[in-house]
């Protein structure tokens, strides 16, 4: 029977979608573990279970979390749980305890090690001591930007478990297209929101402060007295982001200048109406995967130069790294891309070369198989040394060969 592989992610997990689909066609097994509808996973024809956690509480409820995750492995029985997001990254290791070979990715390293607040700066040295301790319980660790890798050596997070960089989830590129294809043409889409004329800055993501929204609503007017046809457009939840939330009212204030979507189930398609692509979190980030998509959809990027935007945005060549928290900084940088349409469709194509030809979708797969297979036949060897190198701190990133790649 092919090798079962469980994946374990919060409510975004469907943008994961691709990526389990390219593991079904290496012929694992797959099911998916989320917090969310499992009606997105049924449609892809994946197997979806579902578990409830708050990402924004921790304590008793969590340990009745982690009962009810250890009593549904029992019954999946995976040979590898993949986990993705800092809770689940967090749950798995200590629900499973070394029963099953767990690989967490670390897709950024969010608010706690961005922030200066004094509550981020509490809770750091828990969220180390927590990862010290899943450490002993974790079979391999894939970062998503070498930043990250770098911390958790510093600060000694890793223990003895490996550790490997993979840049992203990876996108598909050919499936993003189509859904371009497949989706309201740019005409009809800016007409349909009343936008036929404007010079669109779109962000896509969470509407929170950590994001960086309140960064991009100060730029707001220094953007409009220059280029007064600008008009910026927001699209990502709001109601959902408990206390990190951006005040309703502060963007209700900038309207009609100021669109707010929601979320939305044709991004490919808002990104196509776009001029520029604005992102101005203050997180540190996996790989945003945002950034990918807005390089395929061929826009030059605006972005805080933060841990994750750095490894797709280069400065001055698919477009600019600004220092975060800088509202002047986003501003001029979106108004000289505004002026200079020449300049920001060249950057534009380079985007789509660049997302092309580091983080297509096979490529990334193809490297998370051999972590799977290295550990698959460990667990077979029982005690046989893993054949796979994980931590070697000089591979490639990305590299092209791959160790017992499934084909």
């Amino acid at each position: 029977m092919n090798p079962h592989i469980v994946c374990v992610g919060g409510e975004d997990h469907p943008l994961r979608i691709p990526f389990l689909l390219a593991l079904q066609e290496r012929q694992f097994r797959v099911t998916a573990v989320s917090t969310g509808d499992g009606a997105p996973f049924e449609r892809a024809g994946i197997l979806h279970c579902s578990y409830q956690f708050n990402r924004f509480s921790s304590g008793r409820g969590d340990w009745r979390v982690i009962a009810a995750f250890r009593k549904l492995m029992a019954e999946i029985k995976p040979d590898v749980v993949q986990s993705f997001d800092t809770k689940p990254n967090l749950l798995a290791p200590i629900a499973l305890r070394g029963s099953i070979p767990v690989v967490r990715t670390i897709n950024g390293l969010g608010w706690v090690f961005s922030s200066t607040e004094p509550r981020a700066l509490m809770l750091r040295p828990v969220y180390c001591a927590l990862q010290r301790l899943v450490s002993r319980w974790t079979a391999a660790t894939i970062f998503q930007n070498r930043d990250d890798q770098n911390l958790f050596r510093r600060y000694g997070l890793l223990g003895s478990s490996q550790n490997k960089l993979i840049g992203s989830s990876g996108i598909d590129a050919k499936g993003f297209a189509q859904a371009q294809s497949r989706g309201v043409s740019r005409t009809e889409l800016r007409a349909k929101l009343g936008l036929e004329d404007a010079e669109i800055i779109i962000y896509v993501g969470r509407l929170t402060r950590q994001k960086g929204i309140p960064t991009l609503l100060k730029a707001v007017p220094s953007i409009l007295a220059q280029r007064p046809k600008a008009r910026i457009v927001l699209v990502g939840p709001l109601d959902s982001e408990g206390p990190f939330a951006v005040d309703r009212a502060a963007l209700e204030s900038l309207a009609p200048n100021v669109i707010t979507l929601g979320s939305r189930n044709d991004v490919p398609s808002l990104l196509g109406m776009a001029d520029v692509f604005a992102f101005p979190t203050e997180y540190r980030e996996g790989i945003p995967r945002v950034l990918l998509e807005a390089g395929l959809a061929g826009l030059p990027v605006v972005a805080s130069r933060m841990p994750g935007c750095s490894d797709v945005v280069q400065d001055g060549y698919n477009g600019f790294l600004v220092p975060p928290r800088d509202p002047e900084a986003f501003s001029n940088r979106i108004i000289e891309l505004l002026q200079d349409s020449g300049q920001a469709k060249l950057m534009g194509a380079r985007s789509v070369s660049l997302v092309c030809d580091r983080f297509e979708l096979a490529r990334v797969v193809d490297q998370y198989c051999d972590v799977y297979d290295a550990l698959i036949e460990k667990n077979r060897r029982s005690q046989t040394p893993l054949e796979f190198d994980f931590s070697n701190p000089n591979e490639v990133f990305l590299g092209e060969g791959h160790l017992g790649a499934r084909q």
